[in-house]
């Protein structure tokens, strides 16, 4: 199944959400050591914590920006970033990172953090615009802030 995205206020999910970001605040704040540390505090199992840690996210409180980290493999063909580049700049968004690999096997790995300064942007369309051009193998949203 292909992800999707969506905001949601987190008093209509289940309270184990709010408990995994809870785990997650704990582990970049430094309050804690470990993450068997973390959970114990917040009050869930270590494995219900891996299960939703990398689907679970918040957005910053910001009104100002809102930064997304988008991982992508590219197939190695000459202008394919570059097409990327402009649809994204179609956007509106500033594009503060690219961080890109050296092709292997034809494919080329490419980390981009975007700064959302209009909250309007529709986050799960401009992936999906991204993911429909030429030689985009895969397109993730790795990070929201």
């Amino acid at each position: 199944m292909e992800s999707k995205y969506l905001f949601v206020d987190i008093k209509v999910l289940p309270e184990i959400f709010g408990k995994v970001i809870e785990v997650k605040n704990l582990i970049n704040s430094k309050k804690v050591h470990d993450i068997s540390e973390a959970v114990k505090i917040v009050g869930i199992s270590r494995s219900a914590y891996y299960k939703y840690k990398d689907s679970v996210f918040t957005i910053s409180d910001s009104k100002n920006n809102s930064k997304v980290t988008l991982s992508m493999m590219l197939g190695d063909e000459a202008g394919t970033l570059s097409k990327i580049l402009d649809k994204i700049a179609e956007y509106g968004v500033n594009i503060l990172t690219i961080n890109q690999t050296i092709p292997i096997n034809k494919i080329a790995n490419v980390t981009i953090t975007l700064e959302i300064i209009n909250h309007s942007v529709n986050i799960e369309t401009l992936i999906n615009d991204i993911k429909n051009n030429n030689n985009v193998i895969k397109t993730d949203l790795i990070a929201m802030e």
